[in-house]
């Protein structure tokens, strides 16, 4: 059951050949399978649909940027997306899709629904680690940065002093 209406290509009518779509993604289609990462989408899916006699070919791609925070400033910034996914779909007696690159749709099946295919090809192609690019270059300038840096027990003040060892001297007086 598709839970996104308009998610769902009708092949029954289509000549055998290529055929393109498209789909633009916003961030409550995410919000329908309750991922709420991002913070905003803006996303279109190219679906390029080939018809042959026995099995239907889909190429997804995804092409856009999601606006995400960083996991270590909490900064917004854009991450671009650029995902692919292949799709074969066979017919069969019954509706089986435990297979990733495999769906088998029952005979007399004449519609896919795509939207857990859109979720899980963005979704799996974001980063574990949501890195803002000025962090990694270093031009960020952000203030939880700044108050890490003040906390941070790796800086020596003088190359010879270690504060761990303060501690251990005022024991011996």
């Amino acid at each position: 059951m598709s839970k996104v209406k308009g998610f769902s290509v009708k092949f029954i009518g289509l000549k055998e050949g290529t055929h393109n779509f498209q789909f633009p993604l916003s961030k409550s289609f995410f919000e329908t399978f309750e991922y709420s990462e991002f913070n905003s989408v803006d996303i279109n899916v190219d679906l390029v649909l080939v018809k042959k006699s026995t099995i239907i070919e889909l190429s997804l791609k995804g092409i856009g940027s999601v606006n995400i925070n960083c996991t270590l400033t909490n900064e917004p910034f854009d991450y671009q997306i650029n995902s692919k996914l292949n799709i074969l779909v066979k017919f069969g007696d019954s509706y089986d899709d435990e297979n990733d690159e495999l769906l088998v749709l029952p005979h007399g099946s004449h519609s896919i629904d795509l939207d857990q295919y859109f979720y899980e090809m963005i979704v799996l192609s974001m980063p574990i680690r949501n890195v803002h690019p000025d962090v990694e270059n270093g031009t960020i300038d952000s203030e939880i940065l700044n108050r890490l840096k003040e906390f941070d027990i790796n800086k020596e003040k003088n190359s010879n002093f270690d504060a761990r060892w303060d501690k251990l001297k005022e024991l011996k007086k």
